[in-house]
């Protein structure tokens, strides 16, 4: 049984590089707790990090600063979820210290807690296939623009990050990140993404990137 009364990770936790806590996201539990006080998470196994004004990947690359990615620049532990595609919501979490404008994109996870939920927010599709994508896992969580700067480092917003379990570098994977287009090298190849190896969840390597 998973427990229940674990704290969410603090601000020192995002307040580094985005690389690192890439990382050392991994093996942490999302959680998602509904109105009426069901809890929903999965174990995050894929993730991408977007560091600094110079990352030409990043939102906030070339120093720009827009509606959309203003949530970048503030403090770090604050979600950063917007919607691409103008259909899909992403959730990314804010790293490094305010007007340093960094993200980490959570890819995957493997789920966890209410899997009723889940499989009724993923309807006729298959469990492996319920959070494999960062569209994926928003849907089947619930999370929306709604969630957009709100605090998780605490648990009053419904939406936060737990400890979990630590994922040994032997079983860590990296590669460049998922869905860049145009966006030119060394950026493009930049080994910024991360799954955990052999996780039936990660939607790295069979083509799925939302």
């Amino acid at each position: 049984m998973l427990p229940t009364d674990v704290s969410p990770l603090n601000v020192d936790f995002y307040n580094r590089s985005a690389l690192i806590v890439a990382r050392e996201l991994l093996g942490a539990r999302l959680v998602r707790r509904l109105p009426d006080g069901t809890r929903v998470s999965g174990k995050i196994v894929e993730t991408e990090a977007y560091t600094g004004i110079d990352d030409l990947a990043s939102h906030a690359g070339r120093h720009k600063r827009t509606p959309r990615n203003m949530p970048m620049w503030k403090a770090p532990g604050r979600a950063y979820v917007y919607k691409t595609y103008g259909m899909y919501w992403l959730l990314n979490v804010i790293a490094e210290p305010e007007d340093q404008p960094a993200a980490v994109l959570i890819r995957a996870i493997e789920p966890l807690e209410g899997l009723d939920v889940i499989a009724r927010n993923r309807p006729d599709t298959k469990p492996r296939e319920w959070t494999s994508g960062p569209a994926r896992l928003t849907i089947a969580l619930s999370i929306n623009g709604s969630f957009n700067e709100a605090d998780i480092t605490r648990t009053e917003s419904g939406l936060w990050i737990e400890a979990h379990e630590n994922v040994p570098d032997t079983l860590v994977r990296t590669g460049p990140r998922i869905g860049l287009g145009k966006t030119p090298e060394p950026w493009l190849s930049m080994g910024w993404r991360w799954w955990i190896g052999g996780n039936l969840n990660v939607s790295v390597g069979s083509g799925k990137s939302g």
